[in-house]
Protein backbone atom coordinates (compact mmCIF):
# COMPACT_ATOMS: atom_id res chain seq x y z
CA UNK A 1 0.00 0.00 0.00
CA UNK A 2 1.27 3.28 -1.15
CA UNK A 3 2.00 5.84 1.88
CA UNK A 4 -1.00 8.28 2.78
CA UNK A 5 -0.69 11.99 2.98
CA UNK A 6 -2.56 13.99 4.52
CA UNK A 7 -3.23 17.67 4.66
CA UNK A 8 -0.95 19.71 6.98
CA UNK A 9 -2.94 20.29 10.29
CA UNK A 10 -2.51 24.27 11.24
CA UNK A 11 -2.09 23.35 14.91
CA UNK A 12 -0.50 20.80 17.26
CA UNK A 13 -2.55 19.77 20.38
CA UNK A 14 -2.13 18.61 23.60
CA UNK A 15 -2.78 14.77 22.77
CA UNK A 16 -4.89 14.24 25.94
CA UNK A 17 -6.96 17.53 25.56
CA UNK A 18 -7.69 16.74 21.85
CA UNK A 19 -8.66 13.08 22.75
CA UNK A 20 -11.25 14.02 25.45
CA UNK A 21 -12.66 16.65 22.90
CA UNK A 22 -13.20 13.55 21.12
CA UNK A 23 -15.09 11.57 23.70
CA UNK A 24 -17.00 14.85 24.97
CA UNK A 25 -18.33 15.36 21.81
CA UNK A 26 -19.80 12.14 21.17
CA UNK A 27 -21.18 12.62 24.54
CA UNK A 28 -22.45 15.52 23.60
CA UNK A 29 -23.97 13.82 20.18
CA UNK A 30 -25.72 10.79 22.48
CA UNK A 31 -27.17 12.91 25.14
CA UNK A 32 -28.80 15.98 22.87
CA UNK A 33 -29.11 14.72 19.09
CA UNK A 34 -27.10 17.65 18.29
CA UNK A 35 -23.79 18.15 15.92
CA UNK A 36 -19.97 17.96 17.08
CA UNK A 37 -18.62 20.93 18.19
CA UNK A 38 -17.74 23.37 15.26
CA UNK A 39 -15.90 25.65 17.20
CA UNK A 40 -13.88 25.02 20.00
CA UNK A 41 -10.43 25.77 21.38
CA UNK A 42 -8.48 23.20 22.38
CA UNK A 43 -5.07 23.73 24.60
CA UNK A 44 -3.14 22.17 27.53
CA UNK A 45 -4.30 23.95 30.53
CA UNK A 46 -8.34 24.41 29.65
CA UNK A 47 -10.36 24.10 26.90
CA UNK A 48 -13.66 25.19 25.34
CA UNK A 49 -16.50 23.53 23.01
CA UNK A 50 -19.95 24.93 21.57
CA UNK A 51 -22.73 23.10 21.01
CA UNK A 52 -25.67 24.67 19.30
CA UNK A 53 -29.08 23.37 21.45
CA UNK A 54 -32.78 24.23 22.16
CA UNK A 55 -31.80 25.45 25.59
CA UNK A 56 -29.34 25.21 28.43
CA UNK A 57 -28.93 22.25 30.29
CA UNK A 58 -29.79 22.01 33.57
CA UNK A 59 -27.22 21.60 36.49
CA UNK A 60 -27.85 18.02 36.54
CA UNK A 61 -27.25 17.21 32.66
CA UNK A 62 -24.34 19.23 33.29
CA UNK A 63 -23.06 17.09 36.16
CA UNK A 64 -24.21 14.40 33.87
CA UNK A 65 -21.84 15.43 30.81
CA UNK A 66 -19.09 15.25 33.14
CA UNK A 67 -19.77 11.85 34.87
CA UNK A 68 -20.29 10.30 31.42
CA UNK A 69 -17.42 11.49 29.59
CA UNK A 70 -15.55 10.31 33.06
CA UNK A 71 -16.93 6.85 32.76
CA UNK A 72 -15.82 6.50 28.94
CA UNK A 73 -12.37 7.65 29.80
CA UNK A 74 -11.95 4.96 32.79
CA UNK A 75 -13.07 2.06 30.42
CA UNK A 76 -9.42 2.27 28.72
CA UNK A 77 -10.38 2.30 25.85
CA UNK A 78 -7.66 1.89 23.09
CA UNK A 79 -7.39 5.25 20.33
CA UNK A 80 -6.91 3.81 16.85
CA UNK A 81 -6.83 5.18 13.52
CA UNK A 82 -7.37 3.49 10.08
CA UNK A 83 -6.38 5.49 6.44
CA UNK A 84 -9.64 5.10 4.55
CA UNK A 85 -10.50 6.81 0.94
CA UNK A 86 -13.74 9.52 0.83
CA UNK A 87 -15.50 6.43 -0.44
CA UNK A 88 -15.18 4.14 2.42
CA UNK A 89 -15.88 6.08 5.11
CA UNK A 90 -18.62 5.12 7.07
CA UNK A 91 -22.03 6.94 6.78
CA UNK A 92 -22.22 8.00 10.38
CA UNK A 93 -19.10 10.20 9.76
CA UNK A 94 -19.84 13.69 9.17
CA UNK A 95 -17.75 15.27 6.96
CA UNK A 96 -18.86 18.71 6.67
CA UNK A 97 -16.42 20.15 8.74
CA UNK A 98 -13.67 19.36 6.18
CA UNK A 99 -11.92 21.84 4.34
CA UNK A 100 -12.49 22.33 0.78
CA UNK A 101 -9.08 20.95 -0.36
CA UNK A 102 -9.15 17.73 2.10
CA UNK A 103 -7.38 15.11 0.36
CA UNK A 104 -8.83 12.11 -0.94
CA UNK A 105 -7.71 9.84 1.24
CA UNK A 106 -9.13 10.35 5.00
CA UNK A 107 -8.04 9.52 8.60
CA UNK A 108 -10.70 8.07 10.78
CA UNK A 109 -9.78 8.30 14.60
CA UNK A 110 -11.60 5.41 16.78
CA UNK A 111 -12.28 5.84 20.62
CA UNK A 112 -12.50 1.95 21.01
CA UNK A 113 -16.46 1.66 19.75
CA UNK A 114 -17.73 4.55 21.13
CA UNK A 115 -16.60 7.64 18.87
CA UNK A 116 -15.40 7.68 15.12
CA UNK A 117 -14.65 10.75 13.44
CA UNK A 118 -11.91 12.02 10.51
CA UNK A 119 -9.47 13.80 12.19
CA UNK A 120 -5.75 14.57 11.62
CA UNK A 121 -4.86 15.68 15.26
CA UNK A 122 -2.61 13.99 17.73
CA UNK A 123 -4.44 11.50 20.38
CA UNK A 124 -3.59 9.02 23.26
CA UNK A 125 -3.17 5.84 22.73
CA UNK A 126 -5.76 4.66 25.31
CA UNK A 127 -8.22 6.97 27.55
CA UNK A 128 -6.48 5.78 30.12
CA UNK A 129 -4.17 8.38 29.60
CA UNK A 130 -6.29 11.32 29.35
CA UNK A 131 -6.57 12.07 33.44
CA UNK A 132 -10.58 13.46 34.87
CA UNK A 133 -12.92 15.27 32.67
CA UNK A 134 -13.68 18.60 34.84
CA UNK A 135 -15.89 21.12 33.69
CA UNK A 136 -15.19 24.43 35.12
CA UNK A 137 -18.04 26.57 33.66
CA UNK A 138 -20.49 26.45 31.38
CA UNK A 139 -22.57 29.33 29.62
CA UNK A 140 -25.52 29.11 27.64
CA UNK A 141 -26.86 32.38 24.85
CA UNK A 142 -28.90 32.78 21.43
CA UNK A 143 -28.86 28.64 20.83
CA UNK A 144 -25.19 28.42 21.81
CA UNK A 145 -24.05 25.95 24.96
CA UNK A 146 -20.43 26.64 25.65
CA UNK A 147 -18.48 24.21 27.69
CA UNK A 148 -14.79 25.02 29.53
CA UNK A 149 -12.96 22.45 30.49
CA UNK A 150 -9.56 20.59 32.19
CA UNK A 151 -7.56 17.61 32.83
CA UNK A 152 -6.75 16.57 36.17
CA UNK A 153 -3.94 14.87 35.34
CA UNK A 154 -1.86 12.81 38.29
Amino acid sequence: MEESILNEHNKTEFPPMHSAEHILNQTMIRMFGCERSRTNHIEKKKSKCDYFLNEAPTADKIDEIEKRVNEVINQNLPITSVFVSRQEVPACVDLSKLPEDASETLRLVYVGDYDICACIGLHVENTSEIGTFKIISTDYSEGKFRIRFKLDRK
